[in-house]
Formats: C-alpha cells, sequence, structure tokens
C-alpha cells in the first residue's frame, strides 16, 4: 500500500484532466474550484448554486475526486504538489492539514477575516499549522454507537457503556434477532486507523505523546487493539467487517444486518430516511469504553487556498462564504453533515429536528485528535497495517502493538 502511494505522487508524466502547468498563485478575483472527496450527500452543489448566483463573474465550480479519503489526498498531493492551479479551494481531511502546509502547498490565511471565535474551538485547531491558520473548519465529525433501539428494548437492556456490556450483548442478542454484533471500518486504510485510535485512547493510550513521541508501547493500546481483534476471534465482530469501509458498514446497518455500528453522524439522516430498514429503530450514544464512556477521535474536513491558485481572493472569499452561519445550517440541515459553527448546536428548532445533537456535542467537547504531524500518512498507514494483520490473526495484539512502535519510530524519529 505505500509503494503504490509512494508512486502515486512521485508519477511525473501523469497529469490530471484539466491541470495547468503551475503558474504560481495569484491574488486576483475570478472564476474557481472547489476539489472534494465524494459527496455522499449531494449538497454541495446546492451550496454553490446559492454563491454562482450572488457572483457569477467568480463561479464555484464542483470538483469531485474519488470516495475514499487515501485516493483524494493522493489526487489532490498529485496536482499541488507540482504547482497545478486547478484546485483553487481544496477540502481537506482535519489531519492533512500539518502536510499540505509543511509542504506549501496551500497559502496561510488572515485569522483575523475569520470568525474563528464562532466556531468548534477543537475543530478551528485541526486547521493551523506551527502557529498560523492555514484550513478553516468546514465540516466536522466524531464517532458515535449506533444501537438497535427496537432489539434492546425487546431484551430489556441498555445501551452499553462499556466494552464488557458491548461485547455481552453483541455476542448472546444479536444471534437471537437474527444479526450480527459489532462493526466499525476495518478495512486497512485510514478507517481502520481511526477505530484503533479510539480504542486505545478510551484505554488510556495514544500513539504519540506531547513532544511527538512515540507513545503506544504499553499495555493501554495493547488493551486498545485486543478489544478490536479478540471481538474478530470470538465472532462478535463478524470477519466481514474486516473489508468495510465507511458506506460498506453503513449499508449492514441500515439494511439491519448488525445491533451495533460505530461510525460517523453523516449515518444518522440516512438511517432514518426512507427506504431504511431501521428508520424509527435506532440511536446513537456515544462510543463505551473499558470503564464507561470511551474517547472518540475528532474527523471533518477544513477549507484551504491552494498556493498555486491565481484566484486566491476569491478563493478566501468562498471559504468565509461555506463556514458563515447560514450556510453552516444548510450543511446541517440538506446535507445531514455536523457543521461546525457552535451556536447551532443549541438552535432549539435544530435540536427538534435533529435529536441527537446534544450527544453529538457531548462527543465533539471530549474528542481526541490525531497526531497532528506532517508525515501522518505514513503513521497511519503503519498503524492500519500492524492492526490488521492482528484482526487477521497473524499474530498477537502484543505482537502488532510492539512492531506498530518500531515503525513509527522509523517515521517520526522518536
Amino acid at each position: 500500500m505505500a509503494a503504490l502511494l509512494a508512486g502515486a505522487l512521485l508519477t511525473d508524466g501523469c497529469s490530471l484532466p484539466g491541470e495547468g502547468a503551475g503558474r504560481g498563485g495569484g491574488s486576483g478575483t475570478g472564476p474557481v474550484t472547489l476539489a472534494t472527496g465524494r459527496d455522499r450527500a449531494g449538497y454541495l452543489q446546492g451550496l454553490l448554486d446559492g454563491w454562482n448566483a450572488a457572483r457569477p463573474q467568480e463561479r464555484a465550480t464542483l470538483v469531485e475526486l474519488p470516495d475514499a479519503a487515501d485516493e483524494v489526498r493522493a489526487q489532490l498531493a498529485q496536482g499541488l504538489s507540482r504547482g497545478s492551479d486547478r484546485f483553487d479551494v481544496v477540502n481537506l481531511d482535519v489531519v492533512w492539514t500539518a502536510e499540505f502546509a509543511q509542504r506549501g502547498w496551500i497559502a496561510a490565511l488572515d485569522e483575523a477575516q475569520i470568525p474563528t471565535d464562532r466556531l468548534l474551538p477543537a475543530a478551528v485547531g485541526t486547521g493551523r499549522w506551527e502557529g498560523r491558520l492555514y484550513a478553516v473548519p468546514f465540516v466536522t465529525n466524531v464517532g458515535l454507537l449506533y444501537y438497535r433501539s427496537d432489539v434492546l428494548e425487546s431484551e430489556g437492556e441498555r445501551v452499553p457503556e462499556t466494552w464488557a456490556d458491548l461485547a455481552r450483548l453483541a455476542r448472546t442478542v444479536a444471534p437471537r434477532h437474527g444479526l450480527e454484533g459489532y462493526a466499525g471500518q476495518l478495512l486497512p486504510y485510514e478507517g481502520l486507523t481511526v477505530n484503533v485510535a479510539e480504542a486505545v485512547a478510551s484505554a488510556g493510550g495514544r500513539f504519540l505523546d506531547g513532544g511527538g513521541r512515540v507513545a503506544v508501547d504499553g499495555p493501554q493500546a495493547r488493551a486498545g487493539l485486543e478489544f478490536l481483534a479478540g471481538g474478530v476471534r470470538e465472532g462478535w465482530i463478524p470477519r466481514e467487517a474486516l473489508g468495510f469501509r465507511e458506506e460498506e458498514s453503513r449499508q449492514a446497518f441500515q439494511d439491519g444486518r448488525l445491533l451495533f455500528l460505530r461510525s460517523w453522524p453523516y449515518v444518522y439522516p440516512q438511517a432514518a430516511g426512507a427506504g431504511s430498514k431501521v428508520a424509527g429503530r435506532f440511536g446513537v450514544a456515544p462510543l463505551p469504553g473499558p470503564q464507561g464512556a470511551g474517547a472518540a477521535v475528532l474527523g471533518g474536513s477544513n477549507l484551504a487556498v491552494g498556493a498555486a491558485s491565481r484566484h486566491q481572493r476569491t478563493a478566501r472569499e468562498l471559504i468565509r462564504y461555506l463556514t458563515g452561519v447560514e450556510v453552516q445550517r444548510q450543511v446541517l440541515t440538506e446535507g445531514g453533515v455536523p457543521p461546525v459553527w457552535a451556536d447551532l448546536y443549541t438552535d432549539a428548532e435544530l435540536v427538534r429536528r435533529y435529536p441527537y445533537l446534544p450527544v453529538l456535542r457531548r462527543g465533539l467537547e471530549t474528542a481526541v485528535q490525531r497526531p497532528s504531524v506532517a508525515a501522518y500518512q505514513q503513521l497511519s498507514l503503519a498503524i492500519s497495517a500492524a492492526s490488521y494483520d492482528a484482526l487477521l490473526g497473524r499474530g498477537t495484539a502484543d505482537a502488532a502493538v510492539s512492531r506498530m512502535a518500531a515503525d513509527l519510530r522509523e517515521i517520526v524519529g522518536g
């Protein structure tokens, strides 16, 4: 996987459709593009339609890249590293800010022009690198536990608050109702890194310490990985889940095949919508941990200006438009995605319409961030590769964590 990714980034002769030769950045105004991963909810074009109606001379065009985060990053990195001006505004996973800023692929922003004090503080932090703002949070995310409320109620069971409760219910109750127990995103990609990060953090561990040194080689990380590996071994996590990304896991829950699912908030409106077999029969709760509430990883995406954009003034204005309160309301109501404007989480009308908002806000307030390092992609690949071997039963969780620690020391040098 690492070799394939490296090859994709180093290929000189393969250009993306419509790429220019990299004419350097500019501060002017004019048409711009918004490059993003696939819009699963289909709401982004509607947001841009509002912009385009008001600014026809500075029209914004949506450029949708693949669905998988790793492929999105590879295409953005390929274009930006070569100085292409194809991407004016880029929608970045929160863990990419440090790398893209360090490599000079995105332009620093004037924080005085952004109402960061009205946005969720944790989300704003993901847009900074070395004390400067390089990206503005656009949507946020945090892991949640989806559960079949009808099944638990019929059994007289409460929503699990600990790993032991989750495992017991997944192992005993799920089969009685023809369901699999629990699933997350366990294919070896960024999704698996996130699932492992949550398990490790829930057990009190972390990958790197505050100084950027490797801290994963300890009992907490071993306990976190063993929670997942043991679930596969014991059967309450189906082996099918080892091939799940976000969409496969959502579909499994929405089709009524799972008792529990760890996923992002975007699942809620789809699972509650027309055609869903679990509409009106599920709920959401914080992720469980060893002794109580667990840790959830902060996700989401940030908007940044491509350093080679010729229309950077328009690009910055588009970011301000997309992160303003009215568009942020649309992000939730039309996209079903958590907004970054803090006041929206206490809006009475929205809370009535989206009853999971209070649970989501609590999760966002305590969410853990993944390491903010320029070499994050290599770090993530090392974590997911070692973890996947443990899930497959090719070795113990202890051995996987030891291998992970050794690989991370090579990557970050500490």
